[in-house]
Parts: C-alpha cells; sequence; structure tokens
C-alpha cells in the first residue's frame, strides 16, 4: 500500500487557455441561467414549459410526440410538461381527427397571456443566439464540443434533458 498523496491540482495562470474557456462555458451557463430565473419570475412557468407552450402556440394542434421532436427532448418529457401545462390551464388537450388516438394541443387564453409577459426569446436565450451563428461556425462548435463531450465521458443521453430543468 504506497502512502503517496495524491498529485495537488494544476494551478494554471488566469490568461492560460484553459482558463479563458472555463470563464466563457461560465459566462454562457449564467446567462443561460439568469434568462430562466427572469422567465420563472415573469411568467410562473419554468423556461421548459414557457418554451413547450410557445411551440404550441406556434402550431395549434400539434401532439406531444411532434413537441418532443420540435423541442429536442424525449417524448416523455415533452408529455410531463404538457400534463403540467393543462393542469394549470395554460393548455387544452383534445382528441381531434379520425384517429381518436391522437391528442391535440391548443393554447387557452390563460396560456397566452403568460407567454404575452415573456421577457426575451421564449425558447432560451442560448438556442435564440446558436440559431444567429452561421453554418460554419454551428460545424466548428459541434465538432470541438463532441471533442469536449467524449474527455467529459458524459452521458449523452443528457442532451435530451432541456437546460432549465437540469
Amino acid at each position: 500500500m504506497s502512502s503517496e498523496a495524491p498529485p495537488a491540482p494544476l494551478i494554471l495562470p488566469a490568461d492560460a487557455p484553459p482558463q479563458r474557456v472555463l470563464r466563457q462555458f461560465r459566462i454562457v451557463f449564467n446567462a443561460v441561467k439568469t434568462h430562466f430565473r427572469q422567465l420563472e419570475r415573469d411568467s410562473g412557468l419554468g423556461g421548459a414549459q414557457v418554451w413547450a407552450l410557445s411551440v404550441i402556440e406556434s402550431q395549434p394542434g400539434i401532439g406531444a410526440t411532434s413537441l418532443g421532436r420540435a423541442m429536442d427532448i424525449h417524448q416523455s418529457t415533452a408529455s410531463n410538461l404538457v400534463r403540467g401545462l393543462v393542469e394549470r390551464g395554460y393548455v387544452a388537450a383534445a382528441r381531434e381527427g379520425a384517429d381518436r388516438r391522437n391528442v391535440a394541443l391548443r393554447v387557452l387564453p390563460a396560456g397566452q397571456e403568460v407567454l404575452r409577459r415573456v421577457p426575451g426569446p421564449a425558447a432560451g436565450v442560448l438556442p435564440s443566439a446558436l440559431g444567429t451563428l452561421d453554418e460554419a461556425t454551428l460545424l466548428r462548435l459541434e465538432q470541438d464540443l463532441a471533442m469536449l463531450i467524449a474527455r467529459l465521458d458524459a452521458d449523452e443521453s443528457a442532451g435530451k434533458i432541456p437546460l432549465s430543468q437540469s
């Protein structure tokens, strides 16, 4: 049995590339957190619920499966978001069309009022900002983040969990 102490953590100068990039991640995450706090304060709903509400408003009659696809989240997560919105009286869910198994979602007046109070993009500041980047920048960012995710040995299924719920 070795009595050696673990190596001391590497202390890098503040201007070293890993420190600068870490600061950039903190800036991004804190901007996202600040937006979600503001959303919740102004609307009374979490960020994912507001996003779901805005998608339903823009696509009346959408179902939970299509909502999950539109938000790039797991279908069960979308169903849970819908359940909460229905329980609060913001969304109506009705079986429509020939196939009575499908549930069509529509925003109710109370949900429209919530959306009027929402500051900034309903989908969140990060998806909104990413949507403004050119394709080459997004591809480079995607490749670099994929490398980082591999180094973290992170669970990629976490990519289907909205940031406002993590």
